[in-house]
């Protein structure tokens, strides 16, 4: 009998043991998962500081970066076409993808090397955050002339059927990649992409 009782005792006391590196596990992955949606939410900060760097260059008193023609176009996102603006205003005029069987993560070093990732300083819970803005054009120059990826142009609606007049015709916008990507603690990274026409 006592034999019979030791056995259950060591079978129960695996069994507790079990239970609790289960637990542990359990705990450790929901840890590692919050990491890491803490990690994309942080990246919405690269994201609307992008976004505000864009609307600031677009808009009609922004000062014209080095470089540029003093008869520049009061879009100044058109006049950073040149190699020696761009990565002074960490801005690209074109579109750079990974190369075939290249992940974002390794691509990163490239945009680095290049000077084009801007850095925000770590936020209070370490999450160290970076971006990318990508003009979403085959080459540099003019919007049109460089194949730009852009919103289509239409005219705009008549709205008076007594009237003959043609109806206004709306400038088309030109779309840009925003890449963030943010690392975490835990090794938790993650790359967030956001389109936006400006």
């Amino acid at each position: 009998m006592l034999v019979l009782a030791l056995i259950v005792l060591v079978a129960l006391s695996l069994a507790a043991v079990g239970m609790m590196r289960g637990v542990f596990g359990s705990n450790r992955v929901a840890g590692n998962l919050a990491a890491q949606q803490a990690t994309v939410q942080a990246g919405d900060v690269g994201i609307a500081r992008a976004i505000a760097w864009l609307e600031q260059q677009a808009a009609a008193t922004a000062p014209l970066p080095a470089g540029a023609a003093s008869n520049a176009k009061p879009d100044k996102l058109n006049s950073l076409y040149n190699s020696v603006t761009q990565g002074a205003m960490r801005y690209s005029a074109t579109r750079t993808e990974p190369g075939a069987g290249q992940s974002w993560a390794a691509f990163w070093g490239t945009l680095q090397a290049a000077g084009l990732v801007n850095d925000i300083a770590a936020d209070a819970n370490g999450n160290q955050v970076s971006y990318v803005i990508q003009r979403l054009c085959g080459a540099t120059g003019d919007p049109v002339a460089a194949r730009c990826e852009a919103s289509p142009s239409q005219a705009s609606g008549q709205g008076n059927s007594v009237s003959n007049t043609a109806g206004i015709a709306a400038l088309s916008q030109t779309y840009y990649r925003i890449t963030v990507r943010v690392q975490g603690p835990r090794n938790a990274t993650s790359f967030i992409q956001a389109v936006v026409a400006i």
